[in-house]
C-alpha cells in the first residue's frame, strides 16, 4: 500500500480519525487476520461467524498495526467508517455481519483501494473473468507479466467484495501491473468490481454453467461477465475468447479496442499443432500479428491453451515480444492449490488433485485430461475419475450431473467414483450411458472413496479428484499421496 496518514484515509473512506492526533502514517501492509499483521500496517475489523475483529483492535496494534479500520468505537488509534453506502457497499454478505458493520468496513476498504489505483498513474490493471479458469488464467497472466515489473496478483481464487479490494491494496508506487480475477454471482457484482479498480485490460475466458441457479441461463451469466469489458476505456484492450460464441459477442459491448484469442481461424492470437504429453502438457506453434513461435507449457490439460493465448494477448499489449512471452509461458507453473496439481507416487500411482472447485465446464475438461495422460506414453493406463456434486447449477443439476457420468463413460474412464448422495445423477448417467457395471460406483462419502481406492488401486493408475469445493474432496487426494 501507499503511505498514508490516518487523517488522509479518514478523508478517502469519509470517516472519521479515533484514538489518534490523525498524523500517523500507516507504512504496512491491509490485513483482516491478527496473524498476518504487518509492521506499520493497517488492520481491517470485519465481523465473522465466530469472532469479531472489533474486539481484536487493540491486539493487531500490539502486534504492530499503527491502525485499525473500524465501523464502531475500539481500544485503539482508528479510523471509524460510515454506514455502507449503494455506491461502494456492494452485496457481499460477510457471515456474522448482524449489524452492518462489515459492509461499512467493506465500503471503507474499497474506496481505499481506488484510491489507491487513482494515486498510481503507471498502474495497468488487468480483469480476468469467465465461468472456469479465471484462477489458472490470473496465474499465467502474473507471471508473464513478472518480468516487465513488479506485479500484483491474489492468492488462489481471492476475487470477491472482500479479496479484491485487499488485493489492490497490496500494490504500490513500485507496481506496474495488477492481475485481478473478479467473480459474480449476480448482475453487477461484477461492474462494482470495476468501479474499485478500473482495468485497462479486461480478458473474459468462457461463458459455461457456474452459477447458473443464480443467474438462470447461460444468456444471463454472458451479460454479467460481460460488465468487465463495458467497464473498459477507449484506450483499453478487451480480449475476448474466439472460441465462445457468447465471449465473441462481447466485442459489441466495448469500446476498447478487442483482441479474439484461441483455435479459431478467426482468432488473431491463435494456437495450432497442439499435443498433450503423457502428463497432460500442452505444447502449440503461437500464432499472432507480431511473429510466432513454439510453446511447452509446464501446467497440465488442454484446457491451458486457451489461458495462455489470453496471456500472450495481455503480454504482448504490455510491450513484450512473441519470443519472450513463449518463454516465459514455458517457464510458467502451477501456483494456486488444488488446481490440476498433478504428483506421482513411488509405485507410479498418479494423483490429479483438481479439487478446489467444478462447474460442468472445467469437470468436462479435467476428464479430457485425465483420459489424455492415460493413453498417453505407450501402454495405457487404468483411469479413475473421484467425483463429487457441483454445485450452484439451479434446475439443471440433474442433467448436468448425468450428462458428466455419461461422459465418463464416452472417454472411456476405466473406474467411476461418485461421492455423496448428490451426485447420485452422475453414476445413474454413467449406466445408463455404457450399461457399466462396477465400472462406476457410488460411494457415501470420502472416507469411502478413500478405502475403495486402496483397495483397489494399482501401481501406475492415474486418479483424477474434482468437486464443488464445499465437498472437501481434497482430502481424498491428500490421503491417496500420503499412502
Amino acid at each position: 500500500m501507499i503511505e498514508l496518514t490516518l487523517r488522509e484515509i479518514a478523508d478517502v473512506v469519509g470517516g472519521r480519525v479515533h484514538h489518534a492526533s490523525g498524523d500517523e502514517k500507516v507504512t504496512g501492509t491491509v490485513e483482516f487476520d491478527t496473524r498476518k499483521v504487518t509492521a506499520g500496517g493497517l488492520f481491517v475489523a470485519l465481523p465473522g461467524a465466530r469472532v469479531d475483529g472489533h474486539d481484536f483492535a487493540a491486539q493487531a496494534v500490539e502486534q504492530g498495526a499503527a491502525a485499525v479500520l473500524a465501523a464502531r468505537e475500539v481500544d485503539a488509534p482508528a479510523v471509524i467508517v460510515p454506514p455502507a453506502t449503494a455506491a461502494y457497499g456492494g452485496s457481499y454478505v460477510l457471515s456474522g455481519d448482524t449489524d452492518g458493520s462489515g459492509a461499512a468496513v467493506l465500503a471503507g476498504m474499497s474506496r481505499l483501494a481506488r484510491h489507491l489505483v487513482d494515486s498510481l498513474p503507471d498502474l495497468t490493471v488487468v480483469g480476468v473473468t469467465g465461468s472456469s479458469g479465471k484462477t489458472s488464467t490470473k496465474d499465467l497472466i502474473a507471471q508473464v507479466l513478472a518480468p516487465m515489473g513488479a506485479t500484483v496478483a491474489p492468492p488462489g481464487s481471492f476475487n470477491n467484495e472482500l479479496g479484491h479490494p485487499w488485493t489492490v491494496l497490496r500494490a504500490d508506487r513500485d507496481t506496474r501491473h495488477l492481475v485481478l480475477e473478479l467473480s459474480a454471482r449476480g448482475p453487477g457484482h461484477i461492474a462494482h468490481l470495476c468501479e474499485i479498480a478500473p482495468p485497462r485490460i479486461g480478458v473474459v475466458l468462457n461463458v459455461g454453467s457456474a452459477h447458473l441457479g443464480e443467474f438462470g441461463s447461460r444468456e444471463g451469466i454472458a451479460q454479467a461477465k460481460g460488465e468487465l469489458v463495458e467497464a473498459l476505456p477507449e484506450h483499453g484492450l478487451a480480449v475476448l475468447n474466439a472460441d465462445d460464441p457468447l465471449v465473441a459477442a462481447m466485442a459489441d459491448r466495448t469500446k476498447a479496442r478487442v483482441v479474439l484469442v484461441g483455435e479459431d481461424d478467426k482468432a488473431e492470437i491463435r494456437a495450432t499443432d497442439i499435443v498433450l504429453d503423457e502428463q497432460a502438457r500442452a505444447s502449440f506453434h503461437l500464432v499472432t500479428p507480431k511473429g510466432e513461435a513454439d510453446v511447452t507449457l509446464g501446467v497440465h490439460g488442454a484446457h491451458q491453451v486457451g489461458n495462455a493465448l489470453s496471456a500472450v494477448a495481455v503480454a504482448l499489449e504490455l510491450g513484450a515480444t512473441v519470443e519472450q512471452v513463449a518463454q516465459w509461458l514455458s517457464a510458467a507453473q502451477r501456483v494456486s492449490e488444488r488446481r490440476m496439481d498433478v504428483r506421482t507416487r513411488a509405485d507410479g500411482v498418479t494423483v490429479v488433485n483438481d479439487s478446489y472447485n467444478a462447474n460442468p465446464e472445467s469437470v468436462r475438461a479435467a476428464l479430457k485430461s485425465l483420459a489424455a495422460m492415460a493413453r498417453a506414453g505407450g501402454e495405457p493406463r487404468r483411469s479413475w475419475a473421484v467425483l463429487g456434486m457441483m454445485g450452484e447449477l439451479g434446475d439443471s443439476h440433474v442433467s448436468a450431473h448425468d450428462e458428466i457420468g455419461r461422459l465418463a463413460v464416452r472417454l472411456d474412464i476405466s473406474r467411476l467414483v461418485v461421492v455423496g448422495e448428490a451426485a447420485r445423477p452422475m453414476h445413474q448417467g454413467a449406466h445408463l450411458e455404457g450399461s457399466w457395471g462396477e465400472e462406476s460406483v457410488l460411494v457415501p462419502d470420502v472416507d469411502a472413496a478413500v478405502a475403495l481406492l486402496r483397495d483397489e488401486l494399482q501401481a501406475g493408475d492415474v486418479v483424477l479428484v474434482k468437486a464443488s469445493k464445499s465437498e472437501a474432496l481434497w482430502r481424498v487426494a491428500e490421503e491417496l499421496l500420503n499412502t
